[in-house]
């Protein structure tokens, strides 16, 4: 038996991976997520820095939202790339251009050319993430694709623990530039590496033309959307969210009455499984977005300090990479109830987030703080223990000449999830007491209502779940 047919035969380690045979591509394609994760939790912490050492304040939020737009831009890049660049070239390509915006960050004298490096960083990025899927099917056998992705899941995790802290290193003065100048010499090494040690992949596409008024349509939404998760003025960003639906839902209908398309075939067809699986990763995130408010209301409600408050916001991502690991070798009927069970648990875990994080506990009384940690924990364990076989689910429901095109919307329903739950969930918190009254008793009201808000997109993930448990992938 050789070492890919051992690879193949059912295992309950993640560590398969790592096999001899299998190794290579493990660490070029896990190196590629690497890079992307830990550089955003990175250039989160550094941010404030590099403002008080260039200026730039107004510009602070384009630090992110370009990057965003940018890596949705380079996910389609993965689909939409020209004939003759196989996904071994992409990922060269895809490897320099991370490794080239994170020299122009490093060397820049002002804010905006930090902006023009983080969206030439967050292409190259985007390019990577998009690649980590794409190559799967070609990179191991079918029963090791949902430990893929429960390995992309870990690498998100621990990122999430210490990337804050590396960050830490690098902002005092103009240490900030490190940052960025240990990125550019992983991503050349990368870049040399990819043709060696990723395996062959055939072009297997069908042909058609780039769907540039689909393309155009979605990074408008990306861009509106990112940018109301950065204002403070309710009408404004409820206006942008409105553009940002507005853009999504034509270039949906375009999707759907076009032959020219950006997504695989039926992904816009809630009676195919494959749209139902998208809607499910879009809502997973969109819900599990909201614990950007987890910090303020740990700090203002129930009294800890900020670096307990990250240690137990943390627990999202712990949830996350634990339940991936626990479900990654489950197949079959298994696996479809694990979808089902983790938008349940997820669901659920809001609920009583809406109920004991919503306190008034300045005292840090662990019979409130601890079921609120333990719903924070379950909130990311939810979705870890569907993620891996959502993944593998759409891998397995198109074509082969549309595996590309599915694995790119991978990552960009990834980013869309994030941003439309980071601005909606601005919305809801704003608009039910953060603000006004604000204080403590603002915070019980918007904590409350949040979550319980957040419950209810819930419900969709759950039925949407439950009809895949149907289908015979």
């Amino acid at each position: 038996m050789t070492s890919i047919d051992q690879a193949a035969a059912p295992q309950s380690s993640v560590f398969q991976l790592f096999t001899p045979a299998l190794l290579p591509a493990t660490l070029m394609l896990g190196g590629g997520v690497t890079l992307y994760a830990i550089e955003s939790y990175i250039t989160a912490t550094v941010a404030p820095s590099i403002v008080r050492d260039i200026g730039g304040l107004p510009l602070l939020a384009w630090v992110t939202t370009l990057f965003v737009a940018a890596a949705v831009l380079g996910s389609i890049f993965v689909a939409m790339r020209p004939r003759g660049i196989g996904l071994r070239g992409a990922y060269v390509c895809g490897a320099l251009i991370f490794a080239t915006g994170s020299l122009i960050c490093a060397v820049a004298p002002v804010m905006e050319v930090v902006l023009a490096g983080r969206a030439v960083q967050g292409f190259g990025a985007g390019i990577l993430a998009a690649l980590a899927y794409a190559f799967v099917r070609f990179a191991y056998p079918e029963p090791l694709w949902p430990k893929a992705s429960t390995l992309y899941a870990a690498i998100w995790g621990v990122a999430t623990l210490l990337g804050p802290s590396a960050g830490g290193l690098f902002s005092q003065g103009s240490a900030w530039r490190y940052a960025f100048i240990i990125i550019v010499p992983l991503g050349l090494l990368m870049a040399v590496l990819a043709p060696w040690l990723l395996p062959k992949a055939t072009d297997d596409r069908a042909h058609g033309k780039t769907p540039v008024w689909q393309i155009c349509l979605l990074l408008v939404a990306v861009l509106f959307v990112s940018i109301a998760g950065t204002v403070e003025h309710m009408v404004t960003k409820a206006a942008l969210i409105a553009v940002s639906v507005i853009a999504i839902s034509l270039m949906l209908v375009t999707e759907r009455r076009g032959n020219n398309r950006l997504l695989p075939t039926g992904a816009v067809m809630l009676a195919k499984p494959v749209a139902r699986v998208y809607l499910i990763m879009f809502v997973l995130l969109f819900i599990l977005v909201s614990d950007i408010y987890i910090p303020y209301f740990l700090q203002t409600l129930h009294g800890v300090t900020p670096l307990i408050s990250g240690y137990l916001t943390a627990l999202v991502a712990l949830g996350w990479t634990i339940a991936a690991f626990f479900s990654g070798s489950l197949t079959g009927r298994r696996a479809s109830n694990a979808i089902v069970a983790g938008c349940i648990i997820e669901a659920l875990a809001t609920v009583f987030l809406a109920i004991f994080l919503a306190r008034d506990n300045q005292m840090a009384n662990l019979a409130i703080l601890g079921p609120a940690a333990v719903a924070m924990l379950m909130m990311g364990f939810g979705v870890g223990l569907g993620w891996a076989h959502l993944v593998t689910k759409v891998l397995r429901l198109v074509s082969s000449a549309e595996q590309d095109k599915a694995s790119a919307a991978i990552s960009t329903v990834q980013s869309l999830g994030g941003a439309f739950g980071a601005a909606v969930a601005g919305v809801i918190a704003n608009s039910t007491g953060l603000l006004t009254p604000g204080g403590i008793a603002g915070s019980i009201s918007a904590a409350h209502w949040l979550y319980a808000a957040m419950a209810l997109p819930g419900i969709v993930t759950i039925a949407a779940a439950l009809t895949l448990r149907e289908s015979r992938n």
